[in-house]
């Protein structure tokens, strides 16, 4: 049984891996100031230069990149290549219909391949298991991600992609898949289906469970490894860094932290406030700067998730550590895997006449599965001509229809299914002056 899948560098020692990031760091900062107009302006405008970044610890003195820039850099003007370099393009959702866009040279693909192989060897997985890879194939970084990372190691990988509970149990059950790769919500989903239909577990053949894409606790991992007889770990990543991959748990030291594979991505914890680099230990925004990527590297990048990072002295690998991901220093959920801001719902709601802009998201967990309800009144001159014509101006047609004209429109352009309310006009609740907050989150309040 293997448990390292790159033993030197996942054991590196870590005066040698500080070396190696520190040159990598300096070649990346070179290639971007003379290949990317944005970090040259930024630079210029700091007043400093990239012969003033040599360690890791100069880092300090280069701005943050924030997610604007990719979105004001739409779609290619954060490469360092021509597109026509480029070997795959992945797109992530944004507080706009257009998206972010990131993209890959082959040698890129390789290093995702690469830190998913690394992973899912931490996580238990071994060459020639069977991996039901049940993450969303396409511009979502995650499905191909797992795909490639998993037949790199040495795994057989059945690409089912998300959903299709029944065809998924049957060919777990068919197929005997050794490991599955999921949201945790999804995970559960899939537990509670099995309950319900009285599988009997000992007859399937599924040990490692491989979670990521929204935050998840150690009450729904109880759960999911009680629900599926699996032993279940998180895997982190975001598609701007290179997507799933980033950091991994190890099956054998659950609870203790996630690894960051730290030859490629150098992390930082900074005060969100003042932006202040933090000491290992203290809880605050994780920053990354990509060392080794070729078509969009990335310097500083604020992430916007809250954890810590630490090194574990008892750990089997050098890497450092980061905790559990405990929020998000925005206003994005993360729903079944999907980045979502208000403001997504906010620019489908500008395309249909029938609807106000007065509108309120309401986030609930019935049963398993995290549900979004988007709470939206009619437009009041409409209202009160439908009601003069019918005495029931929710219940006339065209409301109906712009239902279901809502429902669509945020299932094409958000990827996620919302219920959808209608209400009279002055029902939802408005600004009094402070700012208007459009998010009710009731999952923490049962």
């Amino acid at each position: 049984m293997i448990k390292y899948y790159n033993e030197a560098i996942e054991t590196l020692d870590r005066e040698r891996l500080r070396l190696l990031q520190q040159e990598r760091l300096v070649k990346q900062v070179h290639i971007l100031y003379e290949k990317v107009s944005f970090y040259r302006n930024m630079f210029d405008q700091a007043g400093i230069s990239p012969a003033m970044i040599r360690t890791v610890e100069d880092l300090q003195l280069i701005p943050f990149t924030k997610k604007d820039a990719l979105r004001d850099n739409y779609p290619f003007g954060l490469f360092t290549l021509p597109r026509s370099a480029v070997s795959r393009l992945h797109c992530s959702s944004g507080t706009t219909g257009k998206p972010i866009v990131v993209g890959y040279t082959q040698n890129d693909l390789d290093i995702f391949s690469e830190v998913i192989a690394r992973s899912l060897v931490a996580a238990g997985c071994q060459p020639g298991m069977l991996m039901q890879n049940a993450y969303g194939y396409g511009l979502f970084t995650g499905g191909l991600g797992l795909h490639y990372g998993a037949e790199k190691m040495g795994m057989t990988v059945l690409p089912i992609s998300g959903g299709g509970t029944e065809k998924q149990l049957m060919l777990m059950q068919d197929f005997q898949s050794d490991a599955i790769c999921c949201t945790p919500s999804y995970a559960l989903t899939l537990a509670e289906e099995i309950r319900k239909r009285g599988i009997d577990k000992s007859k399937l053949n599924l040990r490692y469970a491989v979670l990521g894409a929204e935050p998840w606790t150690d009450s729904i991992r109880t759960q999911v490894e009680e629900g599926l007889g699996v032993t279940a770990t998180n895997i982190y990543g975001l598609s701007e860094i290179i997507g799933p991959g980033v950091s991994q748990e190890d099956y054998e030291e659950k609870g203790s932290g996630s690894y960051i594979w730290e030859d490629h991505f150098y992390p930082e914890i900074v005060d969100k406030d003042t932006g202040e680099v933090l000491p290992h230990g203290q809880q605050g925004v994780l920053v990354f700067t990509t060392l080794s990527k070729e078509a969009m590297p990335l310097l500083r990048y604020w992430t916007n998730d809250i954890t810590s990072i630490y090194y574990d002295k008892s750990a089997k690998r050098s890497h450092i550590k980061m905790a559990p991901i405990s929020g998000r220093a925005d206003d994005m959920l993360i729903i079944r895997g999907v980045n979502l801001f208000a403001t997504q719902v906010e620019a489908v709601l500008e395309h249909i006449s029938e609807l106000s802009a007065n509108y309120q998201l309401v986030v609930t967990n019935s049963g398993l599965m995290d549900e979004v309800m988007v709470r939206v009144e009619t437009e009041q001159v409409l209202y009160e001509a439908l009601g003069r014509e019918c005495g029931d101006a929710l219940g006339h047609d065209k409301i109906k229809t712009a239902k279901q004209v809502l429902q669509k429109k945020i299932k094409d352009s958000i990827g996620l299914s919302m219920q959808i309310e209608i209400t009279a006009p002055g029902l939802i609740p408005r600004s009094e002056g402070g700012k208007l907050n459009r998010l009710s989150d009731l999952r923490n309040k049962k």
